[in-house]
This record gives structure tokens, sequence and C-alpha cells, in this order.
């Protein structure tokens, strides 16, 4: 089957496989006094609880899993003391996680090209501090180039992740991101080298705990995968919200048929992009509107984590949380979940609807295309103008009366949110960072359109862009 869009069930039945979702509450860590806090999106919700999480229980292992897990791809990064480029904040990655266990969080995921490579040491120290039951810890066979595809440099990349998390064992492991560039790739990255076989060793010895994979790019991977009679994976990762369900776009296929594939096969799935690259927490009005009709109260990233949590075989939803409002609200979501109930499922399909008329850049901020050789801040640059796009202020139209305050407004926006040097204007069109999207932005294009568009703003000529 290499429809990517593919899928065998209608949404009433979907919604009939996601269940309601089972609520499990534990204790967590004692010993952090909750205090009242506020949510990201400025409301005060109360106190965080430090003994609500919802968990889900793993059927291979055992293992009782929070069902937020805490994705490591975007720690904080700071300037360098000697001012030479910059480094992870350590001291904030300490307290963030710190937190995060005394609530209940006890799943954590990395990988070694996360973070420009540093994801990995920062998370190790981090959770080190920790008794090591405390925590169940996820990393990957990120064996993307060629040039490591061979035995010996996949080996390098699995023992330099044990030294880099200060760990003899590691709790899940992934194969990254199979499928991103065929099978003939995942031949290479972990057939022909014997890779796939010396896991499944491993697993045998105990060093991996839950064996699994990660899914971007082409179904018959997928489909292949779980198509093998003598491997039973423990879990696999894929993007899923309300969105991919039925519209996923890039290096992505509908949600509907990932989960449902998964839940024939009994593999937990650990869930990544809940808030598609940060895109569903930040709707605009008019999109929030069937779900403040509902819940007035709620965030938008509430609902889209309530929405991803929800089905009965998720396992944990990862969220990248770089802020401790942040990571206080996901706490709060899933301190219990309250599962969504049909109108709420219906409410989101309006929302949906509303959310696909906009002209958005479907990139999620996942850095893959980073760092650009040549300085540009791809990420930043999409994301301001989605953040303006969603807002319903960008200038395109000269005889709009609010013309003018929105140019304005976008300029020094843009100046502020990406350094000038690293705009789209000094992008060359190399076309490196197209292969390692796995959104398939066509990267140099969006970067010479928005740089027409900035450069014609600039001018007071605008043509709209499209």
């Amino acid at each position: 089957m290499e429809d990517k869009k593919k899928k065998n069930i209608n949404r009433r039945d979907f919604l009939k496989v996601l269940g309601a979702g089972t609520v499990v509450s534990a204790a967590a860590l004692a010993g952090c006094k909750p205090k009242k806090q506020f949510a990201s999106a400025g409301n005060l919700t109360g106190e965080v609880p430090t003994d609500k999480m919802t968990y889900r229980v793993n059927p291979h292992s055992g293992d009782s899993v929070s069902l937020l897990g805490y994705g490591c791809m975007r720690w904080p990064l700071r300037q360098r003391a000697d001012g030479r480029g910059d480094e992870v904040d350590q001291d904030t990655v300490n307290e963030l996680v710190d937190y995060a266990i005394a609530h209940g969080v006890n799943y954590f995921d990395t990988s070694p090209a996360y973070v420009r490579g540093w994801s990995e040491s920062a998370t190790g120290i981090a959770l080190s501090r920790h008794p090591r039951e405390k925590y169940f810890i996820a990393t990957k066979m990120s064996n993307f180039a060629e040039q490591t595809w061979s035995r010996q440099a996949s080996l390098d990349i699995y023992y330099k992740s044990m030294r880099e998390l200060q760990v003899d064992y590691i709790d899940y492991y992934l194969l990254h991101g199979i499928g991103m560039n065929g099978m003939e790739a995942f031949n290479g990255r972990f057939i022909d080298n014997g890779i796939l076989d010396f896991l499944l060793k491993e697993r045998e010895a105990g060093r991996i705990r839950n064996l699994g994979f990660s899914y971007h790019g082409d179904i018959a991977v997928y489909d292949h995968l779980l198509a093998m009679e003598d491997i039973q994976w423990d879990f696999a990762q894929i993007q899923l919200n309300y969105i991919d369900l039925e519209h996923a776009t890039g290096r992505n296929t509908n949600a509907e048929y990932l989960y449902d594939e998964l839940v024939k096969k009994n593999v937990p799935a650990v869930i990544m992009e809940p808030l598609l690259g940060g895109r569903l927490g930040r709707l605009n009005t008019v999109a929030q509107a069937p779900l403040r009709q509902l819940r007035p109260e709620d965030t938008p990233a509430t609902w889209a984590f309530r929405y991803a949590g929800t089905p009965e075989k998720v396992l944990t939803v990862l969220s990248g949380m770089v802020y401790m409002e942040h990571l206080q609200e996901n706490v709060r979501t899933y301190s219990p979940l309250d599962p969504l109930t049909e109108q709420e499922y219906r409410a989101l399909e309006e929302t949906t609807e509303i959310f696909l008329n906009n002209d958005f850049i479907p990139c999620t901020e996942c850095q893959y295309c980073m760092p650009c050789p040549y300085g540009i801040n791809i990420p930043g640059i999409f994301s301001h103008y989605n953040r303006v796009l969603n807002e319903r202020r960008m200038p395109e139209d000269k005889t709009d009366s609010e013309y003018r305050k929105n140019r304005r407004r976008y300029l020094i926006g843009y100046d502020r949110s990406v350094p000038k040097l690293r705009q789209a204007n000094h992008c060359i069109s190399c076309g490196i960072c197209k292969s390692e999207c796995p959104q398939r932005i066509p990267i140099p294009a969006e970067m010479e359109r928005i740089d027409k568009f900035v450069e014609n703003l600039k001018n007071e000529n605008v043509t709209e862009i499209g």
C-alpha cells in the first residue's frame, strides 16, 4: 500500500477505537509544595498537582508511564561565558527536569541528533541527579547520514548514547525516523549492517528494555516493520494531532491509519507533535470559537493535549517544554486527564476546517534543517510568518485600513525575532536543508518567497503572498 494518506475506517469508527481513555492516578515524588501558577495563556488555573498524573501501562514491559512525556528536542540555550557561540542552559534544564519528576513525569525522550547534538548530554546530567528507577529514558539510533550506516559507526552511536546519558541500560530505544528515505535507506541503516539484529540481542540482554521505532516518510516502510512476524515491537512513535488525523502533510501519513495499525498489532503509541510544532497552541480567535463555546477557560494547548492523550493505546504524549509555564499547564492537563467527549470531537472538527483554510507553512520547528551553513534561522523565519498569519495581521492589501500598522508590526517583529544576518535574504538556495525536512517543505523556495514579500513591504509595494 503506497498511498500515504490512506485509511480504512471512517471518523466515527475511529473515535470508537480511541475509546474513553483509561485514567490511572498514582503518587508522584513528594517534597515539592504545589503553588498557584499561571498557564501560558495567562489564566490563573489553580495549583499544579503533584500526585494526580495519569499513567498508562506498557503491556510488554509492565512500565507505568506518565501520559505526559518530556521531549528533549528543544532544550533552552544560552551564550557561552566566553561569548563564542551557544551552549545548553544546563541550570534551566535541571530545574525543568526536577519540576517534571516532582509532578509525576517519568518519560524523557532524546536523540543524538537533538539540540545540535547536545541533548543527550544535557538530559543525562539532569536525570543522573535522580534515582534511576524514577525515570524512563528514550533515545534513538539516529544514523541518518549514509556515512553512519556502517556497523561500526552505528555501534558508536549506540554506545555514545549510553555514555552521554550516564546509564547502563536504555528503557526505550528507537530506530529513528524509519521511512524518511524509503526502503533502501531503511535496509542500509538497520538490515544490511546487522544493526537491527544487534539491537534485538541487546533487548534480550536487558540493556534495551523496550525496542521500537519512530516514523516519518514512506508508508511502505511502516507497514513492512509492522508485518515482521518475528519481531514484537514494544512501542512506536507517530505524529498525532487533530490536524494530522486526516490531513497529514510532508513526510507524514494520516494518524487515523497509523494509530489503527498499531492497535491491530498491540503496539503502544508514543505521540509526537501534539501541537503541530506549536501551531495548535496559537489558534486565532475564529478557530478557537467552537472550543470556547464548550470550555471557555481552556487554552488551545489544553485541547490539543487532551486530544492526543485520549486514545487508550497512547502510552505517552511528548512535549518539548522549554518554559516552566508550559510544563505546568501540561501537568495540569494530565493530572488527571479529562478524556474528550463526542461533542468535543465535533468542535475540534470545526476548528480543523477553519485551520486548514489558512495558508500556513507546515514547519514544526523541529530544527532538523539546522544549523544552516549560511547562518539562516529557518525555523525562526517560518515561525514569525505563521504567527502573523495566525493573528490575522498579515499586511497584504494596501487598501486595508490596518495595512500600515500591520506592515510596521511585521517588519519590526521580523527584526526582533530573527537577526538581520540570519534572515531570508541571505539564503543562497543551496538546498542542503531540503532533504532534512520531515515535512518536505521546499525551504529555498519559501525563503525566496518570504524575502520578496519582506522587500515589497519595505518598499510599500505589497503583492499577495501565494
